[in-house]
């Protein structure tokens, strides 16, 4: 299949799709109805893999519908046919949704499932991914990972030989591991050493176009063959009201829209995760993953401009630096996790998800009015508000 052909403008293929979500049509018993074929989201090739994916794909984070999710059904109509999972995904909910978009579309073999472990030991991870099969009613994934490793210790020899043992099995099609912690680098660099390690989902976004050593990480695991999925691609900023709008207006693009075209045109990334919990939300991914037409220098200035007023506010998770900034008595805070969650709250209107997150934090990790944060705030290399962050943390988390 030819990548990036020319697609719809944004108000053609609202009048696809607007009607029929408004009007239920996207229902089991429509599933099988008779439609004009509609235009396809752009694919590229997952490194090593050799496989074709869509170059949007459907994050599941926020979980999907247990008895059956339209969504789901929407994205696969635009070639979205690739479903983010893991097993901690909405407490589980999103497995369980999954299976129940399968067992009612019944179009397993058209779908690409990618579902993760909480768990980084070889048999905590064979459990997991049973359990997961389990609940999304399949005999296998397509790519299975471990989730959110931070310990380049876990990509040791026991791994590598249950990924192959899960392989031989059936049970998963490919391997590899998501990060967005502070040794995101350090992962990739590994990784880029190890043929076992078929993709890897990272936190990448405009913001990252001048970190020289994340590139140069990029180009090690590009160069080995590792299939690369960004997350994280809004590179969202933590207690900041949206200033998108003093900074330009693009016309064709809103800010959503802009970064993950910022992301596609880094030809080493081979698709971006967006967590789309809205037909809206959706529909304007879509419609930017159909158009084939870069950014304009007017845009990409005004990205730049967004960029450099709002770095101040975008924590990227580098607690390795702030942290030992911090009096021996703090040691065990979360930085990051904590602003994380804070932009959870402030920027994506997650409130409950946020509180919960932060809720799962050690009892000592959620001590925050008993450190003086004002040195982490000095330690920050890009001038965040760490002090001012974890007391708004303090503020609408507990």
């Amino acid at each position: 299949m030819k990548d990036e052909k020319p697609g719809l403008s944004r108000r053609e293929l609202f009048g696809l799709t607007g009607a029929a979500a408004a009007t239920g049509l996207f229902t089991p018993a429509a599933l099988g109805a008779e439609t004009a074929p509609l235009p396809q989201v752009p694919r590229r090739v997952l490194g090593k893999t050799r496989q074709s994916v869509p170059i949007l794909l459907m994050g599941g984070a926020m979980g999907f519908d247990q008895r059956f999710d339209p969504r789901l059904a929407e994205a696969v109509r635009f070639g979205v046919d690739y479903v983010d999972a893991a097993d901690c995904y909405a407490g589980g909910k999103c497995e369980t949704g999954v299976g129940a978009y399968l067992g009612k579309a019944k179009n397993r073999d058209k779908i690409w499932i990618t579902s993760k472990s909480d768990r980084h030991d070889p048999e905590g991870l064979e459990q997991t991914l049973s359990q997961g099969l389990s609940r999304m009613q399949t005999t296998h994934v397509d790519l299975y990972y471990m989730h959110g490793i931070e310990d380049k210790g876990v990509l040791s020899s026991g791994m590598a030989r249950m990924a192959e043992k899960l392989k031989k099995e059936g049970k998963i099609r490919f391997f590899g591991f998501s990060c967005h912690g502070n040794n995101v680098v350090e992962l990739l660099n590994k990784a880029a050493g190890l043929s076992w390690i078929d993709s890897i989902m990272f936190r990448y976004n405009f913001r990252s176009y001048g970190n020289k050593e994340l590139n140069e990480a990029i180009d090690a695991a590009h160069r080995s063959g590792i299939g690369l999925i960004a997350m994280k691609t809004q590179g969202s900023e933590a207690s900041f009201a949206d200033a998108w709008k003093q900074y330009e207006k693009t016309g064709k693009w809103n800010k959503y829209q802009a970064v993950l075209k910022a992301v596609w045109a880094d030809k080493r990334i081979s698709a971006a995760v967006s967590h789309m919990d809205s037909f809206e939300k959706l529909r304007e991914n879509v419609a930017a993953a159909l158009d084939r037409t870069s950014l304009t220098e007017a845009e990409q200035r005004s990205l730049t401009r967004y960029a450099e007023a709002t770095r101040s506010f975008a924590c990227d998770g580098c607690d390795h630096i702030c942290g030992p900034a911090l009096s021996p008595a703090a040691a065990p805070v979360r930085i990051a996790d904590t602003i994380r969650y804070v932009m959870y709250h402030d920027a994506y209107g997650e409130t409950a998800k946020a509180r919960e997150l932060f809720g799962r934090l050690p009892e000592p990790a959620r001590r925050l009015q008993e450190v003086d944060f004002a040195p982490a705030n000095r330690a920050c290399p890009h001038g965040v508000d760490v002090a001012g962050l974890m007391k708004r943390a303090g503020e609408v988390l507990v």
